[in-house]
């Protein structure tokens, strides 16, 4: 992926911030979680069809399942990574898979992301060293 498609995604993932969080929702300023973030994001961009559509997902159901549903739709469009940049995937195991994720905005001189935070209420930026004690990857987007 090129610095500026980089640049690019960080911009509308910056869009998003302070939208709400609220589960399966994609609307910019009203609510977003997660999972659709990415979603909108690539989609705002044309970097992943407009169809692609991760929903129905329960609240939980990381909690209770060991199928990779996040991770299985992010390597229909991405590739791991082992340096991220801006603009790729991070995703954190939470339960027992992979189940929480945001989009690499900085790298220097810390790892930053934007993600959808239930706790936090919105999406936020925020360190991924304050996740790193999860098992979590990288991933980029095929462009």
């Amino acid at each position: 992926m090129s610095n500026v498609m980089g640049e690019r995604i960080v911009a509308e993932a910056r869009r998003w911030l302070r939208t709400p969080y609220h589960h399966q929702a994609d609307v910019l300023g009203v609510g977003v979680d997660c999972a659709m973030l990415p979603v909108r994001v690539f989609t705002a961009l044309n970097l992943i069809p407009a169809d692609v559509d991760p929903r129905p997902y329960a609240p939980d159901w990381h909690l209770h399942r060991n199928e990779e549903i996040y991770l299985g739709w992010v390597r229909r469009f991405a590739d791991p990574v082992d340096a991220p940049q801006a603009g790729d995937l991070v995703l954190f195991r939470v339960g027992r898979c992979f189940s929480h994720g945001g989009l690499i905005e900085a790298t220097e001189p810390e790892i930053y992301m934007i993600h959808a935070s239930q706790e936090a209420g919105r999406v936020e930026r925020a360190e991924v060293r304050r996740w790193a004690d999860r098992p979590h990857g990288f991933w980029r987007i095929r462009t």
